[in-house]
């Protein structure tokens, strides 16, 4: 499996990166010399306990913050070297986002929050276009009070891929939602992967989730602890946990 994936286009790689916060007097050390490559349209769960240094590095790859040391190339380019002028570009034109929470905007509908998004990237799909990625289109007109938990996630979802990005970044993206609308949730991003041959990384302390993946990156204080890959992946709707 793993000589499969590396005959993909290398889309990430990330050679000895540390993060150190420095509170007051103390140093915490988020990350402790990580090597990690990521491949073009492939499923990546990094599981790990709270703590552990998972969403340090996702912020790192997604431009959101700079590592303290190493470096980080995403195609042949060096992150490192951006400057935040770059950094917001990358951000902007390369990069999706879903957070745990929804960060939806409660005066604008679901295709008005999509529409956030499109009206400044260079070649986005529309926001009902987007929507129906997501199983939402029907619901284009509510607000997100008028919205499940899971629903307003899905509109997460569809305005993080609405630009085309080239990488999608979940971090912990059903952690506020009961199974049956995780299930949801997870099923849009499975799909968007494999219909868009989107890269897409997600964070969770779930390890029934990592049975979705093609490879799962275990985080473990600061490191990468282990590496397994899925000879056979399975579909988000058959997920019980």
């Amino acid at each position: 499996m793993s000589s499969n994936l590396e005959k993909r286009e290398l889309v990430f790689a990330a050679r000895d990166v540390t993060k150190v916060y420095h509170m007051g007097e103390v140093d915490v050390h988020a990350l402790r010399g990580v090597d990690l490559e990521l491949y073009s349209g492939e499923f990546v769960v990094l599981l790990g306990p709270s703590g552990s240094g998972k969403s340090t590095l996702l912020n790192i790859l997604g431009g959101l913050d700079v590592p303290t040391s190493g470096t980080i190339e995403y195609r042949g380019q060096t992150l490192t070297k951006f400057d935040d002028r770059a950094l917001t570009q990358y951000r902007r034109k390369h990069v999706g986002f879903v957070f745990q929470f929804y960060n939806l905007i409660p005066s604008l509908t679901a295709e008005e929050n999509v529409a956030l998004i499109t009206e400044i990237a260079t070649s986005p799909m529309s926001p009902i276009e987007a929507l129906a990625l997501v199983d939402l289109a029907k619901r284009r007109t509510h607000f997100p009070a008028q919205l499940s938990g899971g629903e307003q996630q899905r509109v997460a979802i569809a305005r993080a891929v609405a630009k085309r990005p080239d990488v999608l970044l979940c971090d912990e993206p059903t952690g506020a939602l009961d199974v049956h609308t995780g299930i949801l949730v997870l099923d849009a991003v499975q799909r968007i992967n494999e219909e868009l041959g989107t890269t897409t990384a997600v964070i969770t302390h779930n390890a029934i989730i990592a049975e979705m993946a093609d490879r799962v990156i275990h985080v473990s204080d600061g490191r990468i602890a282990s590496t397994d890959y899925n000879s056979k992946k399975r579909r988000a709707e058959d997920l019980e946990w």
